[in-house]
């Protein structure tokens, strides 16, 4: 009768936890036929993945601590499903737990950074695929050959322009009437004296209500250089905007970034104005983004990024999208593929594909 009653009793509380937490098994699938090309040099075809949403797969659960409190997890990684991921998997998009209240949410792990998120959630094209904004590709691939954006001699690249590993970040509670917000602080876990790479300082400030989103977004990453011992401070700020006026949504951005290599300094500034314009299951998005270092002769470039999405259901889209760049003076930025043509080219790139999520 006892071992009967304790059996009902585990039961009942085994019952109770399951209800007071879930684990979620989520992801993408993106698959998108390509066409690169550059003025004046080659052409290239090729099957690739992520053309309107990035191809990831994830798990994902909270657990209800009770008196307000919880606490989560999120384990997400890249699917290359074109090629059936050849270098392994990996949660190197997002891997973070978390612990939430009426206080807000304190997470720990790797993660997006504030000035980051500005850069996709205020691009009609997510900052994915051919028509990705001009400032993501720039501040993405700042050394690679016939892709610097910035001086000669500044190729400095920031490790943690989209995401921060070895961080710690807290996020405003969503009871503030439409204001949200974050700072992230990451280590650079370096023990080399004056090694500092790695090291992230950030912080996001938004509001959000009905139809306008906007927000600012500031930070500081010790970056690496290919000729220079030390890592120089990057500095970046951007602040984004959007408001949805009904029949279309318009969006915009302003982004600056310097930093220092043997006393001298570059900046970079970029701008991006687009909108995506709902017709029934249709929706129509064109963007026009610019990105310029702030001294004379130097590499400068713009984009311009045209679209449409078809949605054959709430978890499946086939897309279109078109993107042409005109590369300024030793600038060449490509769409897509491999850059390799006459310095100011212009390029252009065709995505067509399908998304299923899940």
């Amino acid at each position: 009768m006892r071992a009967r009653f304790l059996l009902a009793i585990g039961l009942v509380a085994a019952s109770t936890a399951q209800a007071q937490s879930s684990v979620t098994l989520f992801g993408t699938l993106d698959a998108t036929l390509s066409r690169y090309s550059v003025k004046g040099g080659p052409s290239q075809t090729v099957l690739a993945n992520s053309g309107l949403n990035n191809s990831a797969l994830g798990f994902r659960g909270t657990e209800d601590l009770g008196g307000g409190l919880w606490t989560g997890f999120w384990l997400e990684g890249a699917v290359a499903n074109d090629e059936g991921s050849p270098n392994g998997f990996n949660f190197m998009r997002r891997s973070t737990v978390s612990l939430g209240g009426p206080w807000g949410e304190v997470r720990l792990g790797r993660d997006f950074t504030p000035t980051f998120w500005n850069d996709a959630i205020f691009d009609p094209f997510g900052a994915s695929g051919a028509g990705s904004n001009i400032i993501n590709q720039a501040r993405g691939t700042a050394t690679l050959p016939g892709r610097m954006l910035f001086a000669p001699g500044f190729g400095a690249n920031n490790p943690n322009y989209i995401r921060a590993s070895n961080s710690v970040a807290y996020f405003l509670p969503r009871t503030l009437g439409g204001v949200y917000g974050q700072v992230q602080y990451a280590l650079h876990e370096q023990s080399a004296a004056g090694s500092q790479q790695g090291r992230f300082v950030g912080a996001r400030l938004g509001y959000a209500n009905g139809p306008l989103n906007t927000a600012v977004a500031m930070s500081t990453s010790a970056g690496s250089h290919p000729t220079t011992a030390g890592a120089p401070d990057i500095r970046s700020a951007n602040l984004g905007a959007s408001y949805d006026f009904g029949v279309l949504r318009g969006m915009a951005e302003v982004t600056r970034e310097s930093y220092e290599v043997a006393g001298a300094r570059s900046t970079g500034k970029g701008y991006l104005v687009g909108v995506q314009v709902p017709m029934g299951a249709v929706r129509f998005r064109v963007a026009y983004s610019t990105w310029k270092v702030d001294r004379a002769g130097m590499p400068r470039a713009g984009k311009l990024a045209l679209g449409a999405v078809y949605d054959l259901s709430k978890r499946t889209a086939l897309y279109a999208t078109y993107a042409r760049i005109n590369n300024g003076n030793t600038a060449l930025l490509p769409v897509g593929g491999s850059a390799t043509g006459p310095a100011g080219a212009a390029t252009t790139g065709i995505d067509l594909g399908i998304r299923h999520n899940f």
